[in-house]
């Protein structure tokens, strides 16, 4: 049994996140549901009693454990919580932002959740104001919702960051600062208790802190699902690739999960040139170390921001032969004119999907024929679930057992199939 008191668990939104804490709201009251009914049959089962009273004790011990957060409704029944707490966020003419908290959350377990790389309009003062934010402005509205509230007597704060700002800062080259870790380290300073992030761009980022915990999570499963269900994608012919040496452990989970080779891409970086777009890099060289002739051709990354580096990569797997080029991006900024560079490219036939997630709000990309999106607010709900529960997160953190299952489950059903047509 995995069950806990859920009025004790909060969500609040800042405007950047609002769009991804309802979805992962959605799926939390989903699995809030489940765990209720499998703990009250269980229960029932245990010690002989009707369902019926046994959910009206879960409620009874529920209440009287929490009585300022009681839920609403018939003790008798499931009561469903609404999760999310109202904010009202104001933005000032210099510039400024304030978090105002609109009901008690004195007690509670907390969950922020906050889209750093939001590029459209979001609301202020309740929908009077709408504004375009920089990833500084998005991070700065983290902070002051966070201040809001550890003010408002918050029990613990958890901090969800689909995207971690300043992630690509995570090492020097000569007089420059870890942002990275310093950005975790305010929050941590702010009293933040922990961190929950997606495919983070360096595992240094992870061990930077004193107190706080950063739990990284992986789309990998929700990735090879969507792999799963295109047709004759994962065939015999099929290689990973790693599009750069710094992505060869997650191209190598990859291969190793789908048992396929791996091949990789070999750039060389002029780091006196700064990127600019997609066309403007800083790669002065690139070379496949592998064999992609007549295959289909896979490519995990973490981030995906101008697309130059991934363009010039797919280029050179058509160049020696490669059949269908098929990219997962976890992070897909596409900033800039990324969108119109993959537009054409696609065009020439350089690759035939992308596959993202929605930790970043998009509108544009979305509705593109060459581009897929994979909802992770699933992922999510269950990790702040289990956290609240105070459960472990091993199964959702290192995920090859359940890829493993959903593999072997697709591979069964493919010969069912076969062994139907063949009859």
């Amino acid at each position: 049994m995995n069950y806990s008191n859920p009025a004790n668990l909060a969500i609040i939104a800042c405007p950047g996140g609002e769009v991804f804490a309802d979805e992962v709201i959605s799926a939390l009251k989903k699995s809030h549901r489940r765990n209720f009914e499998n703990t009250a049959a269980e229960m029932a089962k245990r010690y002989g009693m009707e369902n019926g009273a046994v959910i009206r004790q879960i409620n009874f011990i529920n209440d009287a454990v929490s009585p300022a957060h009681h839920l609403p409704g018939s003790p008798d029944k499931f009561r469903l919580p609404h999760f999310k707490v109202p904010a009202r966020f104001t933005i000032f003419a210099n510039g400024e932002v304030k978090a105002e908290i609109m009901e008690s959350i004195r007690g509670k377990d907390i969950y922020i959740i906050q889209d750093v790389e939001n590029r459209y309009p979001v609301n202020f003062s309740g929908g009077d104001v709408k504004k375009v934010l920089t990833v500084n402005d998005h991070l700065m509205t983290v902070l002051v919702t966070v201040d809001a509230a550890k003010q408002a007597g918050a029990e613990r704060v958890t901090v969800v960051l689909p995207i971690y700002p300043y992630a690509r800062q995570h090492k020097t080259k000569g007089r420059e600062g870890l942002t990275a870790s310093r950005v975790g380290k305010i929050l941590e300073g702010l009293g933040v208790n922990r961190i929950i992030t997606l495919d983070i761009h360096s595992r240094d980022i992870v061990n930077s802190f004193d107190r706080m915990r950063l739990e990284n999570l992986h789309a990998s499963y929700q990735i090879i699902r969507t792999l799963s269900k295109m047709e004759g994608v994962l065939c015999d012919d099929f290689v990973v690739v790693s599009p750069d040496t710094g992505a060869v452990d997650r191209n190598k989970f990859y291969a190793t999960a789908l048992k396929k080779p791996l091949a990789l891409l070999y750039k060389e970086r002029d780091y006196s040139r700064v990127s600019k777009d997609a066309l403007e890099n800083n790669i002065s060289e690139i070379k496949l170390l592998g064999n992609v002739e007549g295959k289909t051709v896979f490519m995990a990354d973490d981030m995906l921001g101008t697309g130059g580096t991934l363009l010039k990569g797919m280029r050179l797997l058509k160049d020696n032969g490669a059949g269908k080029v098929i990219c997962s991006i976890s992070l897909p900024l596409f900033s800039g004119d990324a969108i119109s560079y993959f537009d054409e490219a696609y065009r020439q036939g350089l690759f035939y999907r992308i596959i993202g997630t929605n930790a970043i709000y998009q509108e544009e990309v979305l509705r593109r024929e060459w581009y897929i999106s994979v909802n992770i607010a699933t992922l999510f709900a269950q990790t702040i679930s289990r956290l609240h529960q105070q459960l472990s997160l091993s199964s959702l953190l290192d995920n090859r057992e359940i890829i493993e299952r959903l593999l072997t489950a697709d591979r069964c059903d493919g010969n069912r199939s076969a062994a139907s047509n063949s009859d």
